[in-house]
């Protein structure tokens, strides 16, 4: 079982609602659904009932606690940083252009009629 699935439902059995499961997670709401299906298909019964409320079946209430310490044992993942990665892109002046000197005019530019 991976601990993200795992983490997926165990926010839906606390929160009882998918799209509130999925905001807390941070997740889009299909890959909440996703993941919980896997871990069903995995474990080979339904773990949530969908339809006017959602609950967990009893195998759902069987597996919650082992899910909370399988995620309480398993090593936290690494924190994102804010910095943006990477940089600007600097253009190439290329090597034929002749610096710029205050006082003169560009190097093949036309000066402005008035």
């Amino acid at each position: 079982m991976k601990i993200t699935h795992l983490r997926g439902f165990v926010a839906v059995a606390e929160e009882l609602h998918f799209p509130r499961a999925a905001a807390r997670l941070g997740i889009p709401l299909a890959a909440l659904y996703s993941s919980i299906e896997k871990l069903e298909e995995e474990v080979g019964q339904p773990l949530v009932t969908r339809g006017g409320s959602t609950r967990l079946t009893s195998a759902g209430l069987l597996l919650l606690p082992e899910a909370r310490d399988r995620i309480a044992a398993a090593p936290t993942p690494p924190q994102k940083s804010d910095a943006p990665s990477g940089g600007k892109a600097k253009a190439s002046k290329g090597k034929g252009r002749a610096p710029a000197v205050k006082g003169q005019p560009k190097p093949y530019k036309k000066r402005q009629g008035r």
